[in-house]
């Protein structure tokens, strides 16, 4: 682990291993799912795990952890500290899934 990854919070250190029983353990039990970190919400961070997961392994992009962040509250058009919104994150994977989960949250809010 580098040393931005040894100072994540549990929940993104729970979203970086794509560990969603103990990300979904953690908001049950009130970790803000807007949560920021290093300059990603746990959204953002979701999205950009699958998309980076999928492009280095060569495997179809996944969706869970972006869909355990939504489940739990986040709000799918807060950006990041960084200034990307979990839609560019999205977008910047060509991560279809992300981006026609974020639109149902966001129509259906």
């Amino acid at each position: 682990m580098d040393d931005g990854e040894s100072s994540w919070t549990p929940a993104h250190h729970a979203v970086e291993m794509e560990d969603v029983e103990t990300l979904a353990r953690l908001l049950d039990a009130g970790v803000d799912p807007n949560e920021a970190d290093c300059g990603m919400t746990l959204l953002t961070h979701a999205i950009d795990i699958e998309g980076d997961g999928a492009m280095q392994s060569g495997e179809p992009l996944t969706v869970h952890t972006t869909a355990v962040v939504l489940a739990f509250g986040a709000d799918p058009e807060l950006p990041g500290p960084d200034g990307r919104t979990p839609a560019s994150v999205a977008e910047q994977y060509g991560h279809e899934r992300a981006t026609r989960l974020l639109r149902r949250y966001i129509e259906h809010g």
